[in-house]
């Protein structure tokens, strides 16, 4: 049985992950490490927790002898890390997390990956993956014209893309040094179902059902490539089934939008979707508050090496892919109340930085 090993499978991306692998693939199974920190939920999961091709492991991919153990006891064929801490605000207010996860947890997995992949026989040394998935916010910000490309030189502006940046290198290096066989992806920002809400596009949304006002940071114009996250994790599996190791590919949505164009079409959808709310049209909520701290202008993502090299582009486009989002927040009140319920209600983060 085909067997991989997914680390931060609990969050937003990694569990869309896991939920698409498995209903696509009935002969793989799935070890899904994460630490559950406030961004990790294990109901996001729900569905396959009693199912016999998937295995939960609570823990930390800082924790390298409990990586070993896993890697040891179920002989994946690949690693897909997802685990990172990944706000810029939150990474803003405190960024020690960030470094320690999104660095030192990779530089403990890889060096787990490595005594794992050098103790294989040849055919699976071959064989075997370690994809790293990582954001196109490494780039640093771009003017009002061109592309994040996989040959644009790295300019991290806030902790958070620092560190990702770290651990991109890292990969890099264990991979020309030591002959580990990774693959690194940059994605451009994600949305779709079960992501936090402390993310602009649900936060929005459950903003506007509360009939509170909406933030937009700054002029509203700042832009980013929108992709949706079933398209990006399709885009996972492509680049673990057909990526050369050694290569990195961007993954973007081909959906460049400013903030501003992504809360109206929100409420453009919600004043469809819940024609009863007391507050329509739901524009009217919009607030324009301080922009955050070295906030990056622009970023769009050249998928084009992806679609030339793998054959992959995305399905959904930017509207098809926020009524589906949209939807499900609608019909899955339950998930978001109970996170709402948790540390997190919807405050503004990242103003202040804490020496």
């Amino acid at each position: 049985m085909k067997t991989w090993l997914v680390t931060g499978g609990a969050g937003f991306i990694g569990s869309n992950f896991i939920r698409q692998c498995l209903a696509a693939e009935e002969d793989l199974r799935i070890i899904n490490l994460d630490k559950l920190t406030y961004a990790g939920n294990i109901e996001s999961l729900a569905k396959y927790a009693d199912y016999h091709n998937y295995i939960f492991t609570h823990g930390d991919i800082r924790e390298r002898s409990l990586s070993k153990k896993l890697l040891s006891e179920y002989n994946p064929d690949a690693i897909i890390n997802f685990a990172a801490e990944s706000h810029v605000d939150r990474s803003i207010d405190g960024p020690a997390d960030f470094i320690q996860t999104n660095t030192v947890g990779t530089f403990e997995l890889l060096e787990a990956a490595r005594f794992y992949w050098e103790g294989l026989d040849a055919g699976k040394r071959q064989d075997f993956r370690f994809l790293h998935v990582s954001t196109d916010e490494v780039y640093g910000s771009l003017g009002s014209e061109g592309y994040f490309t996989e040959e644009t030189s790295y300019k991290p502006s806030s902790p958070y893309s620092a560190s990702k940046a770290a651990s991109d290198h890292l990969v890099r290096a264990w991979n020309h040094t030591y002959g580990l066989p990774v693959l690194i992806t940059n994605c451009s920002n994600n949305y779709g179902p079960y992501q936090f809400p402390e993310k602009l596009i649900p936060l929005m949304i459950l903003k506007a059902l509360a009939g509170e006002p909406l933030p937009v940071y700054g002029d509203g114009q700042n832009v980013r490539d929108w992709l949706y996250v079933e398209d990006h994790c399709r885009a996972i599996r492509t680049v673990l089934e057909k990526g050369s190791p050694g290569q990195t590919y961007n993954i973007g949505g081909h959906c460049e939008k400013t903030n501003l164009e992504v809360v109206n079409t929100i409420c453009a959808i919600l004043d469809q979707l819940v024609p009863d709310s007391p507050v329509l049209p739901h524009a009217a909520l919009i607030t324009y508050v301080k922009d955050r701290p070295g906030h990056d202008r622009r970023y769009a993502i050249d998928a084009a090496k992806i679609q030339r090299e793998l054959g992959w582009m995305p399905q959904e486009t930017f509207e098809t892919g926020l009524h589906k989002t949209i939807t499900w927040y609608l019909e899955n009140r339950h998930w978001w109340q109970r996170v709402l319920d948790g540390s997190y209600r919807g405050e503004r983060l990242g103003l202040v930085s804490n020496a």
